[in-house]
């Protein structure tokens, strides 16, 4: 178990690497909207859900209360109920069982990315182990970067102006990344569809709803694609 978990947290290092700046935004984000340094960090350790983050701390900061603010953070991270049944099949076989429930906490768009190429090549035996140590990895990363970000991003971003701007393209660059590593051959139908509905969200609504909109649907229709083609295998 020890040496798969290694060897997770060695594959988290590209998943770290994109994390550190994205959190670093965030705790900046979270700072300059008036929650101190603490808060910052103890949203990133609770959350822990990347662009959820930023549209919990812009509604707080607009006065928004529980009840505006629970159900849209929910529906953002409505995403994660497609995700889990995929990883979950990987880990029918984990022993003790109870570690996967301890699993879904950790699994973020980036982490799931990762898992959903991996695992498979993995022996079942050495799945949960390889995840814990992935998701280790991610959470570790974020939480440093949000504390950097909350505790020296405002004087960073006072000596380099154009810091805050280029933040905001490591998000996109690493979904880029991790899209190509998980590779696009046999995925066509539900890019185009992620793409297509998150367009036609973005002409109608809020970029926070567009967004997950789009996820769900391209993740619905990649799960459909499987079914068919578990299908067309059985005939």
């Amino acid at each position: 178990m020890t040496r798969q978990v290694l060897r997770g947290l060695g594959d988290s290092l590209a998943i770290a690497a994109g994390y550190v700046p994205v959190a670093f935004s965030f705790g900046l984000t979270a700072v300059q909207m008036g929650l101190g340094a603490p808060w910052a960090v103890a949203i990133s350790a609770i959350v822990f859900a990347g662009a959820s983050q930023f549209v919990l701390v812009s509604l707080l900061a607009a006065g928004g209360g529980p009840l505006t603010v629970v159900p849209t953070i929910w529906l953002l991270n409505a995403r994660h109920l497609l995700y889990g049944r995929v990883v979950a099949e990987q880990l029918a076989q984990a022993r003790p069982a109870r570690v996967r429930p301890a699993l879904a906490f950790g699994l973020t768009d980036e982490v799931f990315a990762c898992a959903a190429a991996r695992l498979p090549t993995l022996a079942p035996a050495q799945r949960a182990g390889w995840l814990a140590g992935l998701q280790a990895g991610a959470y570790g990363a974020w939480i440093a970067g949000t504390w950097l970000g909350a505790e020296t991003g405002a004087q960073l971003v006072d000596r380099i102006p154009l810091l805050q701007e280029a933040l905001q393209f490591v998000l996109p660059a690493l979904f880029l990344s991790l899209l190509l590593q998980m590779g696009v051959h046999g995925r066509g139908r539900a890019l185009w569809g992620a793409a297509g509905v998150t367009l036609l969200g973005l002409a109608l609504g809020p970029a926070h709803v567009a967004i997950p909109a789009g996820m769900l649907a391209g993740a619905a229709l990649q799960l459909l694609q499987a079914h068919v083609d578990e299908d067309g295998d059985d005939e």
